[in-house]
């Protein structure tokens, strides 16, 4: 998951907790938008680590090229 649908799933689940009133009888709006804004910080913390690993990895590495030539360059 990446860090914007960590933060989407964070936004919909504190809009389902704190902004809506009407209560169904089916389905729990409190504990639905619990649910989700705690998988939107899972995946928030995911992506931030996935996303660190991923710049260490590259910074560390250059690039280096050797060419080796049989005869000269022609001019």
């Amino acid at each position: 998951m990446t860090i914007a649908g960590g933060l989407a799933l964070i936004i919909l689940g504190s809009i389902l907790k704190y902004a809506i009133t009407w209560d169904p009888t089916w389905v729990n709006l409190d504990v639905l938008g619990t649910i989700l804004m705690a998988g939107g910080a899972v995946g928030l913390v995911a992506g931030i680590v996935a996303t660190a690993l991923r710049r260490r990895s590259r910074s560390g590495a250059d690039v280096y090229e050797q060419r080796y030539y049989r005869d000269p360059p022609s001019p």
